[in-house]
């Protein structure tokens, strides 16, 4: 069986990190890089940066910290946030990052997830999807950092990603984002069973027990940020309690 990973997020507004509570409401929560540092020597498998402000104030995406992170960071890196075109997963691949995460642009133009996968290879390609529950069984895709409501149906459009040449989806519950009151696991397991590649879960987390229930609904990763930035639980700690869970994970 494969390890299953814990990755923190770090969500950067500016030259920061930031986390709020279903997108809104954001509050300082350290500097990037020493994070990163931090993270990279307490266990995390990969670190996730994500330029929530990129796409909709329209600036470039963040080379100049990934630049400054990779030199110092010895696990996978993970940089989505702004991305346009093929130049600007070249260039984000080039400064350090092992793989591009897409998801505004995935919805614009679907092809580029074709062209990306083709061009830098699937295992770099993963796609976003920032999902809002709207009825049973039922969740809609956002965009531009859950302020736009494509009214794309998620399983529909995690099937065509995966399609397309998709490696992983990191999915996101707007609902649940921030309140630590668990992962959305209806969205996981549905979505889980409706596709073949890996799931990041995303959106939730407040304690041990809630990474044992994405995993259990069809996760293979599991995200966390505001409560491993405010220490309320360490990466060591969840994993010395899933492995007593016979869950796999690096130690």
């Amino acid at each position: 069986m494969l390890n299953v990973r814990i990755i923190p997020c770090l969500d950067i507004s500016g030259s920061r990190v930031v986390k709020g509570t279903n997108f809104i409401n954001l509050k300082d929560a350290g500097d990037p890089i020493e994070a990163s540092k931090y993270y990279a020597s307490h266990g995390a498998d990969e670190i996730i940066f994500l330029d929530i402000t990129a796409t909709h104030e329209n600036h470039n995406v963040i080379i100049d910290l990934i630049n400054e992170v990779a030199k110092g960071v010895f696990i996978p890196l993970t940089v989505g946030g702004g991305i346009k075109d093929i130049e600007d997963i070249r260039n984000i691949l080039n400064a350090g990052a092992d793989k591009v995460s897409l998801n505004s642009s995935a919805v614009k133009n679907p092809e580029i997830i074709k062209m990306a996968s083709h061009k830098f290879g699937v295992q770099c390609i993963v796609v976003a999807i920032d999902a809002k529950k709207i009825g049973k069984n039922k969740w809609t895709v956002f965009i531009h950092g859950g302020r736009i409501n494509t009214g794309i149906d998620v399983i529909f459009f995690a099937r065509k990603m995966e399609k397309l040449g998709a490696g992983e989806i990191l999915l996101t519950s707007m609902d649940n984002d921030g309140t630590k009151n668990g992962y959305d696991t209806e969205l996981l397991k549905i979505v889980s069973n409706s596709i073949q590649i890996p799931i990041i879960a995303s959106g939730g987390a407040g304690k041990i027990e809630d990474f044992h229930k994405a995993y259990c609904n069809g996760a293979s990763a599991m995200l966390g940020a505001s409560l491993f930035h405010y220490r309320e639980l360490t990466i060591s700690d969840v994993k010395k309690q899933l492995r007593l869970k016979n869950i796999p994970v690096r130690i």
